[in-house]
C-alpha cells in the first residue's frame, strides 16, 4: 500500500496543471518540489523501476487535457470535423484541413520515441539533480528561442529609413510565417522537439514555442500550436498510465490521483487562458531567467 496525503496530492496537482502549460517544465518541478520539501514518501520512489509517484505524475496528465480541450473545445470540433472531411475528400484544402493533418504528423514522432523509451528515461533521469540540471538547460533554450527571433526580426523584417535599416519591433513586424501556411515538414519538425521533454526538466511548451519562433512563427501562433500540440501528446500518455494505476502502483492513490487529477485540469484552463493572453505581446524572457536561475541554485543544492 503506497501512501500520498492529499495535501500532497492537491499541490502536485495544481503544480502540473500550471507547468504543464508554462514553458518551465512539470515533471522537473514535480521531481524537484518534493525533494526541496523533503517529501520523503514520493523522493525516494522516483529512482525505483516502477515508481507508484512517476505512475501518478503522468496520470495528472489526463486532468491537463481535459483542462486543455474545454479551452480549446471550440478549435477541436472544427479540425476533428475537418479530419474525417478529409478522408471523404482525400484532399486538405482549408486551414482547419490543413492543421488536423499537421498535428497528425507532428505528433507521430514523439509517440513512437515516447512509446519506446518513455519509462526508461523517466526513471533514469527523473531524479532532483538531473531535473535541476536539465531546468537550467530549459532556461538556456527560451532564451536562445528569444534570440533567434529578435535576429529574424532585425534582418527580415527592417523598415528602410533615410536610407537606413531600423529594426521594427515583434509587435510591428509580426511573425513571418503564419500558422495556417505552415508546412508538414516544418510541422513535423517542432513538434519532434516534445521528444527532448521526455527528460525532467525540459518544458514540452517551452522546446515546441522555441522550435515554432525558429522556424518564423511570432509567438502567439507558436504558443497555439504548442497547446495544440501538446493535448494529444498528454491525453494519451495519461490515458496509457491508467492500467498502472488500476493495479499494484495505484493501491492506496487512486482517489488521490482522481482528486489531484481535477486540481490539474482547472490550474491548466486557468494557466492556458492567461498565456494565451501573455504571448500576444511578451515573450519567453521572464520564464527562461526563472529556469535559468532556479535550475542553477537547485543543481548547487543537490550537488
Amino acid at each position: 500500500m503506497h501512501h500520498l496525503s492529499y495535501f500532497h496530492a492537491i499541490v502536485v496537482g495544481l503544480l502540473q496543471g500550471v507547468t504543464e502549460l508554462f514553458p518551465v517544465s512539470s515533471l522537473g518541478h514535480a521531481v524537484i518540489i518534493p525533494a526541496l520539501f523533503n517529501w520523503t514518501d514520493l523522493v525516494g520512489t522516483t529512482s525505483q523501476s516502477e515508481s507508484f509517484y512517476l505512475a501518478f505524475i503522468v496520470g495528472l496528465h489526463v486532468g491537463t487535457a481535459v483542462g486543455l480541450l474545454v479551452f480549446y473545445w471550440r478549435d477541436w470540433v472544427r479540425i476533428i470535423g475537418a479530419f474525417f472531411t478529409t478522408l471523404r475528400t482525400r484532399r486538405a484544402t482549408t486551414p482547419d484541413e490543413r492543421f488536423a493533418w499537421l498535428i497528425i504528423f507532428a505528433t507521430i514522432p514523439v509517440g513512437i520515441v515516447g512509446l519506446i523509451f518513455e519509462h526508461r528515461l523517466r526513471v533514469l533521469f527523473a531524479k532532483p539533480l538531473a531535473a535541476s540540471i536539465f531546468l537550467l538547460i530549459n532556461g538556456l533554450l527560451l532564451l536562445f528561442g528569444e534570440v533567434v527571433r529578435r535576429r529574424t526580426l532585425e534582418t527580415g523584417g527592417r523598415l528602410r529609413t533615410a536610407g537606413r535599416h531600423v529594426a521594427v519591433s515583434d509587435a510591428t513586424a509580426g511573425g513571418f510565417r503564419r500558422l495556417d501556411t505552415l508546412s508538414y515538414p516544418r510541422g513535423t519538425v517542432i513538434g519532434s522537439t516534445q521528444i527532448f521533454a521526455l527528460f525532467a526538466g525540459i518544458s514540452r511548451s517551452g522546446i515546441t514555442m522555441v522550435a515554432g519562433l525558429v522556424e518564423g512563427l511570432d509567438h502567439e501562433d507558436a504558443a497555439r500550436f504548442s497547446f495544440m500540440l501538446a493535448t494529444p501528446v498528454i491525453l494519451l500518455a495519461g490515458l496509457l498510465k491508467l492500467p498502472d494505476l488500476n493495479g499494484p502502483l495505484g493501491d492506496g492513490v487512486r482517489y488521490q490521483t482522481l482528486v489531484a487529477s481535477i486540481c490539474a485540469g482547472v490550474a491548466a484552463w486557468a494557466s492556458v487562458r492567461f498565456l494565451v493572453r501573455w504571448f500576444k505581446t511578451r515573450t519567453l524572457w521572464p520564464f527562461g531567467i526563472y529556469c535559468i536561475l532556479a535550475g542553477t541554485a537547485c543543481t548547487i543544492y543537490f550537488s
